[in-house]
């Protein structure tokens, strides 16, 4: 792999906070040396944010950043101007346009320094997209381009800066099977510093150390993103041994105290019937019985030293267990009855709760079919989620946002609907657009799913899109769950096979049935 020995990323005690006072990132440090790393967290871990603050597209709070060499960014969710050209995307547009004018004799020193001494950007750019698999047409529209051809259009476009320090969000999201295969040997071999922030497991096996952005800290592991799931199963194997012995260690200073105890009360008892039986005088009697309360007081305070001791033995090694929250997806009022016609698309039927795979390459049109079927009103309750999620109103708040579509439900029965969602608390008050990929993704979900009436049919559009590996096992539990009729475009071959897939559509020139 090509690598830079100068180029890098340093952040000391790193801070920022969004204009409301939400912190983010606080007190963070955290390095990122010559090679490829892979920024890996759960969704909300604030990974996105992490990424714009190195790309200079957000301010610190406080700390200090440090980056050495110009740094070239791919969004998570790529900002398209369908107006605007492949050329644009690019970011070619100027150079070609003094490259023209040159040509055709305008020899002014700002044509020159526009142009940038770079006399083959058009033969690059040409071909970068088609060993990227893009149609290589400058001046073709973006709104013309399929989500993953306007993705690998936008990689295309980084290669093509030689930027020093490159960042990657989420890039293979809405990319079919040759575009990852293509994506996964460019990573490879790219050049500079390169910091890719993904939950696909082939990507992230690409690189050469994995990063964990966990609880507001960094923590770096040398190799792929299998050595480092490795690692941490060792780890939580001897965490969760730890709190086997401490619970064991616990119940043994307990059980001791209580013996402790009956020893104790059993002692006095026989000193008060000696006493009488040897007619002890009151004042030798009450000195014997004081000597007695302080060493019984001293040996309960030894007892309940070491329960404590033990209790707080076990509360260290329970903190060094993972216990990370998942999705809880129920689906009610969902099911169709074998038979019933949910369905009618030119000749293709789909009748009761069948499973669908809509496959396709990019560009098939899978995602035209899908709005098509939501435009023509099937006759169940439908429910669509997009490729791109941008159903919620931003200025909105993920509360506001569900209960417009959840009929009379109250505010209450809402936020306990949304905490099965991981969205409690402040969260659920937040504006959607302040929302990492993963919480929009679930907020978009609850909205879905929470819907009245319910949806009996699923329209999915590449749903594993955004989701850390924890969301996308619960989407699949949930999905196998489920009672309704599933139509899912999806490039994860893994995702159908968990879905259980009864039928499959193929999308080229036209919808073709291929059947079970």
């Amino acid at each position: 792999m090509s690598s830079s020995p100068v180029h890098a990323v340093v952040c000391r005690d790193l801070s920022f906070a969004w204009p409301d006072g939400t912190a983010v990132l606080d007190h963070l440090d955290a390095a990122f040396g010559a090679g490829h790393t892979g920024l890996v967290g759960r969704n909300g871990s604030d990974k996105s944010t992490l990424l714009r603050l190195i790309a200079g597209e957000l301010n610190p709070a406080g700390g200090a950043l440090s980056v050495s060499g110009e740094v070239a960014s791919l969004p998570q969710h790529l900002p398209l101007d369908t107006a605007r050209t492949v050329g644009d995307l690019l970011g070619i547009t100027a150079r070609r346009r003094a490259l023209h004018a040159i040509t055709a004799g305008d020899a002014s020193v700002d044509q020159f320094y526009a142009l940038d001494d770079d006399w083959d950007v058009e033969g690059r750019a040409l071909a970068v997209l088609t060993r990227f698999g893009v149609p290589a047409e400058l001046d073709r529209t973006v709104g013309t381009l399929s989500g993953g051809e306007a993705v690998l259009t936008g990689i295309a476009g980084l290669l093509l800066r030689r930027a020093a320090i490159t960042l990657l969000d989420e890039p293979t999201n809405n990319l079919d099977r040759p575009a990852r295969d293509v994506l996964y040997r460019a990573v490879e071999t790219w050049p500079g510093v390169l910091i890719v922030v993904s939950h696909d497991r082939e990507l992230l096996e690409c690189i050469d150390q994995t990063a964990e952005l966990r609880d507001g800290s960094i923590r770096t592991y040398g190799g792929t993103f299998a050595a480092y799931q490795q690692v941490l199963a060792t780890e939580q194997e001897a965490a969760e041994r730890l709190v086997r012995n401490a619970e064991g260690s616990l119940a043994l200073e307990r059980r001791q105290q209580i013996e402790a105890q009956t020893k104790l009360d059993r002692r006095a008892r026989t000193g008060r019937k000696a006493e009488r039986e040897k007619r002890v005088d009151k004042a030798e009697a009450h000195k014997r019985r004081a000597q007695a309360q302080v060493s019984a007081a001293k040996y309960r305070g030894l007892q309940s030293d070491r329960v404590e001791s033990a209790r707080e033995a076990l509360t260290a090694a329970e903190d060094n267990v993972r216990e990370d929250d998942r999705i809880k997806i129920t689906l009610p009022r969902t099911a169709v009855p074998n038979g019933r016609t949910v369905l009618v698309l030119d000749d293709v039927v789909v009748r009761g709760p069948e499973r669908i795979a809509l496959r396709g390459r990019n560009g098939s049109g899978k995602t035209t079919l899908l709005r098509r079927i939501l435009r023509e009103r099937p006759g169940v309750p439908v429910g669509y989620l997009p490729q791109r999620l941008d159903v919620l109103d931003p200025a909105l708040s993920v509360l506001d946002n569900v209960r417009a579509d959840a009929g009379s439900a109250t505010p209450h029965e809402i936020r306990a609907e949304l905490a099965r969602f991981l969205l409690r608390g402040d969260r659920v008050e937040q504006r959607a657009a302040t929302l990492s990929g993963g919480e929009r993704f679930r907020a978009t979900l609850a909205c879905l799913l929470l819907a009245d009436p319910a949806p009996q049919l699923l329209l999915l559009d590449e749903p594993t899109n955004n989701l850390d590996l924890d969301s996308v096992e619960q989407l699949v539990a949930a999905l196998r769950a489920y009672r309704g009729a599933l139509i899912v475009a999806s490039h994860d071959e893994a995702l159908l096979a968990e879905l259980r897939i009864t039928r499959d559509w193929e999308l080229d020139g036209g919808l073709r049935d291929v059947g079970a």
